[in-house]
């Protein structure tokens, strides 16, 4: 247990409503928090997912103060969280069919954020290896680290809780795909929060849908998964000095073959990047998403 003696315990920002901050302090558990003052004067906004430091007013009922905000090193605004390290995607390899526009859109989300990414292909056990080759294939070369699971089957789970251990996540993807599935499998039950927190806020008192981040012990390290609902569709973010083709790493190696300098690999003659669709280099599948995502922006400048 931590030792309640000290003047003041460092934990993470799990949840915030109604003015009240729930913190996770490992090994101790999670404190009711009102923030003080100071953050108003400061116009200082606590986040979900923001490392901060409480003083302890009751150990037994775990209630705190508030009364430090760590820097952050990120901060997201859909949803609105702090100091994430991850991205994670899940999308079904089949049943729904993979829309795999709307996941280059949460990947370019994720990376204009300056966010790695990890996708998860989920239903393993309903896919022809064919299929599963072609899709690992495309986006471990789009600079993405790709796992293939099965949640009815419960393979491939075991590599991705290495990947997530000791991160805090936002998991993101559409209905249908077993999204919650997987994250109830991660969570299992080492999960620490939810108790917690109904208790203190009681249960069926507060209705509204907030982030919240969720606690798990994986591999030994504290882990934070934050759902991120309401992906079925997502704007590419405002890109003004990035090209949408930046985001296409695979792209990156064949460029140097392209006769302009501003090629933007749809019209042009000598196109090094169409070339290398035509030969197989490039997924086909990734290059048909470029295109439909170059349109849409285009079209969108007009406006």
């Amino acid at each position: 247990m931590a030792d309640f003696e000290s003047e003041s315990l460092t934990g993470k920002i799990v949840k915030g409503i109604g003015g009240f901050y729930y913190v996770y302090v490992p090994d101790a558990g999670v404190f009711e928090c009102r923030a003080k003052g100071v953050f108003r004067a400061k116009d200082v906004k606590p986040l979900v997912g923001d490392e901060c430091v409480i003083t302890v007013l009751d150990p037994e009922k775990k209630l705190g103060n508030l009364v430090e905000i760590k820097p952050r090193k990120n901060k997201l605004l859909r949803p609105e969280v702090a100091n994430v390290d991850l991205g994670l995607v899940i999308m079904a390899l089949t049943k729904p069919e993979p829309n795999y526009n709307l996941l280059d859109r949460m990947l370019i989300h994720l990376e204009s954020r300056n966010l790695p990414s990890l996708i998860c292909f989920n239903k393993e056990d309903l896919s022809s290896e064919k299929e599963i080759k072609t899709v690992r294939e495309a986006y471990e070369a789009s600079g993405s680290r790709v796992v293939i699971v099965s949640a009815k089957e419960k393979t491939g789970l075991e590599e991705m809780k290495s990947i997530l251990a000791g991160k805090t996540v936002t998991v993101a993807g559409p209905s249908g795909v077993g999204k919650s599935t997987i994250i109830n499998e991660l969570l299992g039950d080492e999960r620490m929060l939810t108790g917690d927190i109904s208790e203190h806020i009681g249960r069926g008192k507060h209705t509204t849908r907030h982030s919240e981040l969720f606690a798990v012990e994986i591999n030994g390290e504290p882990t934070y998964l934050l759902d991120t609902p309401g992906f079925s569709s997502l704007m590419i973010p405002e890109t003004e000095e990035r090209s949408i083709a930046s985001f296409y790493h695979e792209f990156d190696e064949y460029e140097k073959y392209c006769r302009f300098g501003d090629c933007a690999h749809i019209k042009e003659s000598d196109c090094g990047v169409k070339d290398a669709v035509k030969k197989g280099r490039i997924s086909s599948l990734r290059y048909e998403n470029y295109v439909r995502l170059y349109e849409e922006e285009k079209s969108s400048r007009k406006y």
